[in-house]
C-alpha cells in the first residue's frame, strides 16, 4: 500500500535558493518547512524587530497552507525556534492572536542562531491537509 505524497510549491519560492521545499503533503498531513521572516522575494523582513518578523512568519505560514489547500485552523502542531527566550511572552500573545481554541500542540525552544544571522524566530508546522 502506497502513501500519497506530494511537494507543495510556491511561485515565487523564497526558499529555492536554499534547496528547501516549502512543504510536503503525506497522506492527510502537511509538513511545512520552518518559516522565517523572509518575504516572497527572498528579503529578510524586520531586522532587529521581533514583532515584524513574527508577523512575516505567520504571513508565510498562511501562504504555504493556502498553496496546499489548507488554512491556519488546520494546524495541529508547531515548533517554535527563538534566538532569545525573552520573546516568549510575545509568542504566548501571538498564539492568542493567530490561533483559536483548541490551540495547536507546541514546542518552543531557544537556539543559538537560525539559518541567517538576522533571523530571530522560525516556526515549523504540521497541519491537516
Amino acid at each position: 500500500m502506497s502513501t500519497y505524497k506530494q511537494v507543495i510549491k510556491l511561485q515565487p519560492d523564497p526558499l529555492a535558493p536554499y534547496a528547501i521545499s516549502p512543504a510536503w503533503q503525506v497522506g492527510d498531513l502537511l509538513f511545512l518547512s520552518g518559516q522565517a521572516a523572509i518575504d516572497e522575494q527572498g528579503q529578510i523582513v524586520g531586522i532587529n524587530d521581533f514583532d515584524a518578523q513574527l508577523k512575516q512568519v505567520f504571513t508565510n505560514i498562511d501562504r504555504v497552507l493556502r498553496a496546499a489547500g489548507s488554512s491556519r485552523d488546520q494546524i495541529i502542531k508547531v515548533t517554535i525556534y527563538l534566538t532569545d527566550m525573552a520573546n516568549f511572552s510575545k509568542i504566548v500573545a501571538a498564539r492568542k492572536m493567530f490561533f483559536t481554541p483548541p490551540y495547536p500542540a507546541d514546542t518552543t525552544l531557544e537556539v543559538r542562531a537560525l539559518a541567517l544571522p538576522e533571523l530571530m524566530v522560525e516556526i515549523e508546522v504540521i497541519a491537516a491537509a
